[in-house]
């Protein structure tokens, strides 16, 4: 599996230059120009490639290695790591595939699509500063013509630079994200609510029916990716296992 990193909108004066050394490592991963095992160009490659001292090439390599992307080994060099994640242990279905696989049709509906600024709350979650902009995406997904989520959610637009021009109607926001920030770990909660009046009016429910809620935060690259809730009539979905 080839590592998929944001691309990069800074240019070379703007960044200092280990960042600039990281991330043109980082674009070669990406592109699928280094794989898992190559073998990452020595700090005296670096140094003469990037005009920069002995020091800086050495502390770009060390942060990558401690973040896990390349794997130093003594007396041989640096290398791309091999990928590990822990998607043996947390599965997460998308609710397309859910759909599909009980033989019905999925459809999606765009409520709201935009960047925002994060609040303490949203910083807190996502490990940032309050004001940071987070994309911010409010869907509806359907079970043959019958509303069975609301999928509202915030992304790192670190991590997934191109989620706002997804087409939601032939890729879901989980396969997108499970592709660009593979997973590395998941928190989660599952509880019974009652639902504000719009999304009760959305899902068709009584404003007092419950809901079934599940509130998850997912990783990747030990940063977080996304914070999502995601709304169920209880009467019409029920959670089986997964995660």
């Amino acid at each position: 599996m080839v590592m998929r990193f944001p691309k990069r909108a800074t240019r070379e004066h703007e960044a200092p230059a280990y960042k600039r050394i990281k991330e043109h490592i980082e674009d070669l991963i990406r592109d699928g120009r280094l794989k898992d095992g190559d073998a990452i160009p020595p700090e005296s490659a670096l140094t003469e490639q990037f005009k920069v001292s002995r020091m800086t090439a050495n502390r770009a390599l060390r942060e990558l290695t401690d973040e896990g992307v390349l794997v130093r080994v003594q007396g041989s060099g640096t290398f791309v790591a091999q990928q590990k994640y822990q998607s043996t242990l947390v599965v997460i279905l998308g609710i397309a595939e859910e759909i599909l696989s009980r033989g019905h049709a999925h459809r999606c509906e765009k409520i709201r699509i935009e960047t925002v600024k994060a609040d303490a709350k949203l910083a807190a979650e996502f490990q940032l500063k309050p004001g940071a902009e987070l994309f911010h995406s409010v869907l509806l997904h359907f079970e043959d013509d019958v509303p069975i989520q609301i999928e509202d959610r915030y992304v790192n637009p670190a991590l997934a630079p191109d989620y706002l021009d997804l087409d939601f109607a032939t890729t879901t926001a989980n396969e997108y994200l499970m592709r660009v920030a593979p997973l590395y770990g998941v928190n989660y909660v599952v509880d019974a609510r009652s639902p504000p009046p719009d999304i009760a009016n959305k899902l068709l429910v009584d404003k007092l029916q419950p809901c079934l809620v599940l509130y998850r935060q997912t990783f990747s690259r030990k940063k977080v990716t996304s914070v999502v809730t995601l709304w169920h009539p209880a009467n019409r979905y029920q959670f089986r296992g997964g995660f």
